[in-house]
């Protein structure tokens, strides 16, 4: 628009130039003069017309490109989401154990019916139906494929367009097309006696890799799982190369030397289960390079065993070294524990510390060992998220707490901070958790295990209390007209083993900083309980308040007299500042 206008005053310019020199040089000519201004008037109606024609135009190609924007917004697809499978649940590994079988099964005996002929002769209408119904899981895995979903920024995708181009972006969906290629058709022309055509099965072995890496997560054993793994990977390799033993036995004859497998026409070596068995063996002793076998006589033979020498050294020695890997890692706990225990020993040795004091030491971490108790939970936990940590805190520990009269009706929000505090405490036998007359700076919830309340002597037995009981509660609260104040009215031992949550008193004011009307509702929940028992000296209480108000009044009475001498000081300040004014506007008249 702003270029419009540029163009019409410049013709208007030219046009106004032109009528005022057309005036100067022509004044006598009246006709000339009236045909000139009749000119300037059509030029300035086709010059606004064609100014405003140009403007109509370019609102409705504004109008077009909205409607074009309307018309792609109304096109454009809504997210199409569908049945998708969750990687992260049972489902999913359920169907990968069920993939993994026909994978295995082509692993397995796709090589040995194609180097064992006796073996794909003697049970043709088998292999025919357990090779087609893993096709058809195969063909059907690809379909789950397409419908597993995969997670962005935390969310999981349902979009089946996306789902679908993801999945065929992958190198795995090349593979896929590959393993399920109908190479069974040239099965019509040599006939179904060469099932090394479908050696294009085996492209699928990520689903079986993948099905061994989710259960060894899933699994409680994972140590034991790595090596059964490891063992069956041994195995496997050992299988291969013994069919591939036995193939190239048949192709350089059997018996013709001392290397390959001996004549099938012998009635000691025609049985199937002889042929694999000594193919099995053979591989054994080569891949190990144990040796003990025939010599190789011909070249290929020669060749064969080198590779097979080289496999067997790189493999094998990878095997063994992540073999022991694993079992020192199984150890890993046992000797850092055994090490702290050397340490602890080193100690009292040096200190000198009696032999009882050193016996029962040594029987606590053998508690500790034997019960599973050497984790440190800050130390495991450190790696996690504070809201994860809040979240196994509160799983655990939640409903431990809520036992506890006083806190049962707090807010969740002080509850989770106060779960995030508690502390495990492990007590041997004989131990006292808390003497009559300690002044109270921790309460305890028992968690197992049994303590006993004793009398001073330390053998009469009050009571017992068991797993969810608690104590020390009032004691951390210092409520003002405790007879006992905030020390401790009893005598508490373990019994045995005890484990026992530990919440200290600086830990709950903390926690009750942030919630004001609960420390004020837990102080009342607690002079109640006192009340009930006839532990609390009601008259204290009032002395208590009386001096506490007191001494509020003195305080109030202290900010008062500052704020006076302050508003004092304000206000001369200003008197002063005013009569400066007053003198500066009516001048005396010695000033003047």
């Amino acid at each position: 628009m702003g270029m419009d206008w540029e163009i019409m005053s410049s013709r208007w310019r030219q046009l106004m130039t032109d009528c005022a020199g057309g005036g100067h040089d022509r004044q006598g000519e009246t006709g000339k003069d009236n045909r000139k201004s009749g000119m300037y008037i059509h030029h300035t109606i086709l010059l606004f017309v064609d100014i405003y024609s140009k403007k109509d135009d370019k609102k409705q190609e504004l109008k077009k490109d909205d409607m074009k924007d309307d018309q792609k917004d109304e096109n454009k697809e809504e997210p199409n989401e569908v049945w998708v499978m969750d990687p992260a649940t049972d489902t999913y590994y359920y169907w990968l154990c069920a993939i993994s079988i026909p994978v295995f099964y082509n692993l397995i005996f796709l090589v040995a019916r194609a180097c064992f002929n006796e073996l794909q002769n003697q049970n043709t209408t088998t292999w025919i139906i357990l090779d087609y119904t893993s096709d058809v899981l195969y063909y059907f895995d690809i379909f789950v494929r397409t419908r597993t979903g995969f997670l962005v920024q935390g969310l999981l995708v349902k979009d089946k367009k996306v789902l679908k181009e993801h999945y065929m972006k992958t190198r795995q969906f090349k593979l896929d097309i590959i393993s399920i290629i109908p190479t069974d058709i040239v099965f019509l022309k040599t006939g179904i006696d060469n099932p090394e055509w479908r050696f294009n099965r085996l492209f699928r072995l990520a689903r079986l890799f993948e099905f061994f890496d989710r259960t060894e997560t899933r699994t409680n054993f994972p140590n034991i799982f790595r090596i059964a793994n490891l063992v069956l990977y041994i195995i496997i390799i050992i299988h291969w190369n013994g069919c591939l033993y036995f193939a190239i036995s048949k192709v350089l004859g059997f018996g013709t030397d001392t290397w390959v497998y001996p004549d099938i026409n012998s009635p000691d070596f025609a049985c199937l289960t002889r042929q694999y068995i000594y193919s099995f063996y053979w591989s054994t002793l080569t891949l190990t390079t144990i040796g003990e076998t025939p010599p190789p006589v011909r070249d290929a033979e020669y060749f064969f065993v080198v590779a097979d020498f080289l496999i067997g050294v790189l493999i094998f020695a990878t095997i063994v070294g992540n073999v022991g890997a694993m079992i020192s890692n199984m150890n890993a706990a046992r000797v850092e524990f055994q090490s702290k225990i050397d340490a602890i020993k080193q100690y009292m040795q040096f200190r000198k510390v009696s032999k009882e004091l050193e016996a029962r030491v040594v029987k606590w971490f053998d508690y500790l060992w034997r019960e599973e108790k050497t984790c440190d939970e800050k130390q495991v936990l450190k790696n996690l998220p504070d809201k994860l940590k809040a979240e196994i805190a509160i799983n655990v520990h939640l409903e431990t707490i809520r036992k506890v009269r006083i806190f049962q009706d707090c807010e969740a929000g002080l509850l989770i901070e106060l779960v995030l505090k508690l502390q495990p405490q492990v007590f041997s036998p004989g131990d006292y958790i808390c003497k009559k007359g300690d002044i109270g700076k921790e309460m305890y919830i028992i968690k197992e295990g049994k303590l006993a309340v004793v009398a001073d002597d330390g053998v009469t037995q009050f009571v017992v209390l068991s797993e969810g009981a608690y104590f020390g509660e009032i004691s951390i609260l210092g409520i003002k007209g405790s007879k006992a104040g905030n020390r401790r009215t009893a005598n508490i031992r373990s019994v045995g083993y005890s484990d026992l949550f530990a919440l200290s008193k600086d830990d709950l004011m903390e926690a009750l900083t942030e919630y004001p009307d609960a420390k004020n509702a837990l102080e009342e929940k607690g002079k109640a309980i006192l009340m009930k028992d006839n532990l609390i000296d009601e008259s204290s209480v009032v002395v208590t308040d009386t001096k506490d108000l007191e001494e509020n009044v003195r305080q109030i009475e202290g900010s008062l007299d500052v704020m006076t001498a302050k508003l004092k000081k304000l206000t001369d300040h200003y008197e002063s500042s005013q009569c400066k004014l007053k003198q500066r506007l009516n001048p005396s008249p010695d000033q003047q």
